[in-house]
């Protein structure tokens, strides 16, 4: 009988993780590259996302796989980025051949930070392309948690307002079954707060006037029933990634299955002010049950989150 176990992301293999980011704009992104054309779905719950390529993954679209996905800030100006990645992957002859030339399948998400550093530097195509290079860094360890690349300007719990909420950023959890692994990757910009879904405990959000979390979960309801919200500067953008073997339909339904793991470690999650979304890629050839690979991983992206939390709070 196989027994789940906790594994470091960078296990699975069939990717490379790189990140770049600006500290006086306080925003970044990151980089996933597929070693090969690679199967992959979305799922976008969120009201107001800001992306790129996303219909390449629907079901009825020709195109079998992509070549990267790209999550940044900037919002919908960081859309810039995936430019730079399109960039490093056309000079090293790698996407779809045109005959002409291969143009690169990158899909992009980008989160909004604009409100927490200077807001007119953004993620462009330099950065996408420098965080590509740090991808193909021999040298570098890649950071799967912590306030890096774009995890750099995410903030959680801002609906009383940005003055009263949290640094939060990127956060990972992965396991291993036997021979199947599944892992998760997130940007934790939320506008609810943070629990962590295992012990139900908050870690994150939205602050009282004394700078200590505010306990009550109705504390959401309560400001948008006083005032007229103004909720803005989130989404929470996140990756599966399993070595089970799917095509883009399953993947699809895998990402869509991930989002409970967003309700169980974000609270409220899925608003007209979040764009909510989650990819899901399969990088290997093992042997999976779609009812297995996706209640893992809606459990590995609710872990993550919490990950992301306890990186930057500690």
């Amino acid at each position: 009988m196989s027994v789940m176990k906790e594994i470091k992301l960078t296990e699975i293999e069939g990717f490379r993780i790189g990140h770049a980011e600006n500290q006086e704009g306080m925003t970044g992104c990151t980089v996933m590259l597929f070693d090969a054309c690679t199967p992959a779905g979305v799922d976008v719950r969120g009201g107001g996302p800001a992306s790129r390529e996303t219909p390449l993954l629907n079901p009825v679209m020709d195109a079998k796989g992509i070549h990267g996905i790209l999550l940044s800030g900037g919002s919908a100006f960081g859309l810039d980025a995936a430019g730079g990645v399109m960039k490093y992957l056309e000079e090293r002859g790698i996407g779809f051949d045109v005959g002409i030339t291969k143009v690169p399948l990158v899909c992009q998400s980008s989160l909004f930070d604009l409100m927490v550093g200077d807001m007119t530097i953004r993620p462009d195509a330099a950065m996408g392309y420098a965080a590509c290079l740090d991808a193909d860094d021999p040298d570098t360890v890649p950071e799967t948690k912590g306030a890096v690349g774009a995890g750099l300007g995410c903030t959680v719990g801002k609906y009383r307002g940005p003055e009263f909420c949290m640094p939060s950023g990127l956060g990972s959890y992965a396991v291993s079954m036997g021979d199947l692994q599944v892992g998760a990757l997130v940007a934790v910009n939320a506008l609810g707060d943070i629990y962590d879904p295992e012990t139900n405990k908050k870690l994150a959000g939205v602050k009282g006037a004394d700078g200590k979390l505010l306990a009550s979960p109705l504390s959401y309801f309560d400001a948008a029933y006083e005032q007229a919200p103004s909720f803005s500067g989130n989404t929470t953008l996140g990756i599966i990634v399993t070595n089970a073997e799917f095509e883009k339909t399953a993947l699809n339904k895998i990402a869509s299955m991930a989002h409970n793991g967003y309700a169980a470690a974000i609270r409220p999650v899925h608003t007209m002010a979040d764009g909510d979304s989650i990819y899901a890629v399969s990088t290997g050839k093992v042997k999976g049950d779609i009812n297995l690979i996706g209640p893992l991983a809606a459990y590995v992206m609710g872990r993550a989150i919490a990950d992301a939390a306890k990186s930057v709070q500690q």
